[in-house]
Parts: C-alpha cells; structure tokens; sequence
C-alpha cells in the first residue's frame, strides 16, 4: 500500500537552549537562612538564660542611671541576669559623687550586690571666738578664712588656743552641697590670781616669764601648776608653786619680801646659757640670783656649742651686781669632696660655692646640700666636733641613676607574684635569614627601649588565677592533668589573661591599663602603671640578652638562640620541652633529651634564665600584649605594637614543642583563644 501522505511527520531542527539549573547550587533558601539564624539565636539565648545567675543590685538611695561592663547582661527591672565573672558598675544619683565599683559573680544561682553612693561634699562656715584660734580637721590644719568643702561623714573637728581650753567633737556634715555653720566660743584656760607683796612694786613672774606686771596686781595664770615669783631690787626673789584651775579666780595671801644678803643678776648672749654657781645648778639666762655676802663665787656659764663662760667674784653685803657673758661660739672643720668636682655647696641653705672645700661650721647641727645641673641633688645634717676633722664624700647619680635607686628593684603583686625592675636597652630583635628554622615573620631589625618595667619572675599559676575566676579550670592533655595550682594557668584567651590584669591592678589600687567592655579589650591606657601583658620587645629583651657579669645594669646586643646556647641539643633538665617522657603525647620530641615531665610543670622546677627570670623557654608558651604582625626591618624605639589587629603574639616555647623552629628564641606564634600549652607572665611599667 503507498504512503498515506496524511501519515509522514515532519521533522525540525530546533535550537538547543539549556534548562536553567540556577537553583542547583543553591544549598539553602533564604528563608531557611532566616530560619537558622533565628535558630542559632534562641539557641544562643536559652543556653545564656540556662548558664546567667541572677543577681540584684541594690543602690543606696535610688540611682538615675546604671551601667554594667564585664560582659553581656540582661537587666529586668533591678534583676540582672549576668553569667560567671567580674564586671564593673557604673551608676548616677544626683547629689551624690558617681558609682564606679567592681564585683564578682560567682557560681550561686541567686545573688544580692549591694552599693552605697557617697554624697557630694558639704560647706562648712566657722565662726569662732577669740579670732585667731585655729582648727584641724581630721588633724589637718584648715583655713577658716572662707566656708570649707568637707566630705559627707564625721568630721573630726578640733579648735586651739594657747590660752584658751581646747574644744573637740565630731561634726557629721550633711554634704549634698548643703551649707552648715558651727559656732564655738572657747573658755578661757586661766585663772585670775590677786598677788600683793610688802613692799609693793615687785615685778611679777610666772614660770620665770615676765608678766609685765608689779605688786599689787591680779595676773592671768594659765591652768595647772605654776611658779609665781617676785623680783625687788635688794630683796630674795620670792618664789610659791600654785595650782591655777580654769575659771576659778584666787588670791594670795600677803607675800612680806625678805631683805636680800647680796643679788647677783646674770645675762648673756646668746641668752638660755646653763648657769652654775660653785657648781650648783641655778638656772638659765636670763635670770636673778640671791647669794651670800664675802663669799667667793664660781660662776660658769654654759651652753652647748660654745665655750664656757667662767668668773670668780665676791660681794658685799646688800650689794646688787649684774654680770653679763657674752659667749664665743666653738667650731669645727669639715671637709666635702664630691664628684663631679664642679657640683655647687649649700649649707643651712646659704650659697657657699664650690662643693670641694673645708669649712669651719658653728658646733650645732647643719644642713649640707650638694647639687649639679642634670645631676640628683644630695643632702646631709652633720654636727661638727671641735678638735675633730669631718669628712663627707659625695658621688652625685645622674638623674637616670638617681631614678632607678629610687624605685624597689622587687615587688609583690596581691596574687602573690614577684616582680623584678629592669631597666633595658638597646638589642637586635628577630633572626638572620641564614638561621636554621626561622620562619618569615621573624624579621631582623634593632630594637630601643628607653622605659623602666617590671616583669613576673614566675608564669601565672592555675592558684593565682583561681584567686579571679574561682571555677577556672585547665583541663588535662590526655589523661595528664595540667590543674595542679603550681602549674601555669593555661586554656585562659588572651582578652581573659588583659582581665586578670586589670583585676590584680584594682587589687593593688594601680591604674587599670586595659579597657574592657563585655569582656573584650577595647583599648589601652598607654601611661598607666597597672598590670598588663609583656610587650613582645620586652619579652623578647628579658629572654634574649645577656648582662654583663660586672655589671648587671649595662645592657648588650648579645641575642641567644636557644634558652640554654647556640646549639642543640639543650642540657639533660635544662627545661620542659617535648622530651622522651612527652612522645606519647606529642608528635616531635628532642632527640634524646630528658626533663622528667610528661606536660606541664609546676612553676620553676627549672633553673631561671641570665635575669633571674622561670620558663620563658619551656613550660607553657606565653601571651604578650602586641597585635600580630610581620615587622619592618627598620630601627624601633619602645615598641607595644600595632594599635589594631586580630590576632596576638605568643612568644616561647611550650613543652608540647621539639623542633628546631619552636625552640628559638626568636620563634613567633599568634592566636586569640586559649590553648592548653601557652599561660602568660604580668609585667608593669615601673613609671
């Protein structure tokens, strides 16, 4: 049968055009990313919920605005909901001084802070009779002139007068800028004493002072016990004890002066001189004498630093004689020599020119005072001794000596560390290209450092650190504990380790050289002189060189390679690197080396480096404060770093390290976060 023609099918060429499979590579829809993130949040949110403590913080009185910094906080009303740690709040009451105090949360579920604001100063106006009489506050001599600024609180107030009775009380000052006045008259200390005497037109003494007065007359004698004393030309000086009571006005009976045998009225310059007579003590100059008639008289004059006053006399019967000694002041030789040579001399603040010379100086105590431009002045009291030469040797330190004597080469830290003074210098930081294992970021340049520092002679230990985060806990490396409270901390993030500074600085009342909000450094506080972290520079310098034996403040650009030498292998038990003992736990270890510990050691099981400083080779590596970076090769003076970054140098080997690369000195790691063989060391600037 033929084709039906109805029945061929026509075929076309078409063109290729390829499904869109845009959608194949697409993982997830962006409402599933929505979805996750919301997910991760509620997660994240619920495990904050789960692991917070609730505390309630109660101010005292009520504050307009409060702030909490440490970490992340939720805040319900006067509850918030804060997890493990310290943090620090910040609160404004008005008329009362800003709250600014830290606290710690530990690990109760419920927990009750409880801060007291202190007012604003008060004012306090005085008014005060007799007028000049002062007043010490809190022991301290105050200007009443004008109202005073006083803090809120008990004042210990105390108004004097010679002669008046003293008055004492505490005074509470409201504060809160409020004006108060305290009005006190004192009473008079002395008593009205009537004195008459037969002959009248005695002068008057109390206590061998003048009144200015003459029989009859009523004197003021100030309370207690006195000596009243008459004095008449021609007659024995009248002498009667009373015992004067504030307030109480007496009279003394009618005092008949007794007709003199002979006077003898003595003086002498200067006056205060001791006075013998046939060498019985009779007082001071200036004073009256009553003696015997054709009696011979011996009679010295005596002061300290002078030579004695000596004269023999005799008088008649009703004579009155007056004898005045004018006293020659003794001398003594002292001899200055000081170096430099050209140094200038004060004595009792008087110019006397060049440092070096011999001086004859008044028997009494004086006040040398050595000096020189760009020198440390110096300063001694010396008395010098007739017949006796002294002499006083001056080496003047220059001002950078004078500065390092002056500060503790030793410190404690409240945690118990101990810190030693170092004062640096010049050094070569990094490595030769040449050298065997040096890695790129260990570029060779010269490093200055100019500020003096103190740096922990120990690693932080696991006690230390507890003593800030009670439940810290550094784990164990297999089945080895490293949790021992000898043992570095370790597993502690480098923003954790700037906390534990910033808590041991507020321990030691130091300024706190980190900033922190939610536990995180925002930024630094580059002149404070609270704990921190080692710069690299410092850490590198501290490990690196080498002081002369002679003398151990002069610095050298000698720079070790390895914490033992130049070359490996270290010494059996020189410190705690990847050794036989570790190979189970570690891939590398030094071939045939031996130190005795599995992991990590307690502080200063090995000997300290040339400085006297533990394990900055070995043991744990360690935290310094820089951001990570790959430096210039050109010349640094007083390096701290970049200012920004994400990563931060850990400088040191750990036991975990055996290869010639880590055990350098000059081998560079970086990291944020925690690990179980790097700790860390404090340091401070030592001004």
């Amino acid at each position: 049968m033929p084709p039906n023609p109805s029945n061929n099918l026509d075929i076309q060429a078409t063109q290729f055009s390829p499904s869109d499979d845009s959608g194949k590579g697409q993982k997830f829809s962006k409402r599933q990313i929505v979805l996750g993130l919301l997910s991760a949040f509620v997660i994240a949110t619920l495990w904050f919920l789960f692991t917070s403590k609730s505390v309630q913080i109660r101010l005292s009185p009520a504050a307009q605005s409060v702030s909490i910094s440490g970490g992340f906080s939720i805040a319900l009303g006067g509850i918030y909901l804060l997890r493990q740690g310290s943090y620090k709040i910040e609160a404004v009451s008005e008329l009362h001084e800003p709250l600014e105090m830290h606290f710690d949360v530990d690990e109760r579920r419920n927990q009750l802070v409880e801060f007291q604001f202190t007012p604003l100063p008060g004012f306090m106006t005085f008014t005060i009779a007799p007028e000049d009489a002062h007043v010490d506050i809190n022991g301290v001599r105050a200007n009443i002139s004008g109202p005073l600024t006083l803090a809120a609180g008990p004042q210990a107030v105390t108004i004097a007068h010679p002669r008046y009775q003293t008055w004492q009380e505490t005074v509470n000052i409201t504060g809160k800028k409020i004006h108060q006045t305290l009005t006190v008259d004192l009473a008079p200390n002395w008593a009205e004493v009537g004195v008459t005497s037969t002959p009248s037109g005695a002068e008057i003494f109390i206590d061998g002072e003048a009144t200015g007065q003459s029989t009859p007359s009523v004197i003021e004698a100030l309370a207690g016990e006195r000596e009243i004393s008459l004095a008449l030309p021609g007659h024995k000086t009248h002498r009667q004890r009373i015992l004067a009571q504030a307030g109480l006005p007496m009279k003394l009976a009618p005092i008949s002066l007794v007709q003199a045998d002979a006077q003898l009225k003595l003086t002498s310059s200067p006056s205060g001189a001791g006075i013998t007579v046939n060498g019985q003590f009779m007082g001071s100059t200036p004073t009256q004498l009553d003696v015997k008639s054709a009696q011979e008289l011996n009679v010295s004059v005596i002061l300290n630093g002078y030579a004695n006053f000596n004269q023999t006399l005799q008088l008649n019967r009703g004579q009155a004689q007056s004898l005045h000694a004018d006293l020659q002041q003794l001398e003594g030789a002292v001899v200055i020599r000081t170096q430099p040579t050209d140094a200038w001399l004060t004595v009792d603040n008087q110019l006397r020119g060049a440092a070096n010379q011999t001086l004859n100086l008044p028997i009494r105590a004086h006040q040398i005072a050595i000096g020189l431009e760009g020198y440390a002045g110096y300063s001694q009291t010396i008395t010098p001794k007739v017949g006796l030469t002294q002499e006083i040797k001056v080496k003047l330190l220059t001002l950078a000596e004078a500065r390092l004597k002056a500060l503790k080469p030793t410190i404690s830290s409240f945690a118990g560390q101990n810190l030693k003074l170092f004062q640096p210098g010049e050094f070569t930081m990094g490595a030769s290209r040449r050298e065997p294992g040096r890695r790129a970021n260990e570029t060779l340049r010269t490093v200055s450092m100019s500020k003096l520092f103190y740096m922990s002679t120990h690693e932080v230990t696991n006690g230390q650190f507890r003593q800030y985060a009670a439940g810290h806990d550094s784990g164990a490396f297999e089945t080895v504990s490293l949790n021992e409270d000898t043992m570095p901390v370790t597993s502690v993030s480098w923003h954790e380790a700037a906390a534990y500074c910033n808590w041991l600085s507020v321990k030691d009342q130091l300024p706190e050289f980190y900033n922190i909000e939610y536990g995180k450094v925002k930024s630094i506080n580059s002149g404070a002189i609270g704990y921190r972290l080692p710069t690299e520079a410092e850490w590198a310098w501290a490990a690196r060189t080498w002081p002369a034996a002679s003398n151990p403040s002069d610095q050298t650009n000698t720079a070790l390679r390895f914490p033992w030498g130049d070359n490996l292998p270290p010494p059996d038990r020189h410190g705690n690197y990847a050794d036989r003992a570790a190979s189970r736990l570690v891939g590398r270890v030094i071939f045939g080396y031996n130190d005795n510990q599995t992991a990590a050691a307690p502080v200063g099981t090995f000997k300290p480096n040339q400085r006297g400083l533990f394990d900055l080779g070995g043991n744990v590596a360690e935290w310094t404060h820089d951001f990570y970076h790959i430096p210039s090769n050109e010349p640094v003076t007083d390096p701290i770093g970049p200012a920004t970054g994400e990563y931060h140098v850990m400088r040191g080997s750990s036991w975990m390290h055996g290869t010639v690369t880590e055990l350098r000195y000059s081998f560079r790691d970086y990291g944020i976060t925690g690990r179980q063989d790097v700790g860390f060391r404090i340091a401070r600037y030592a001004e």
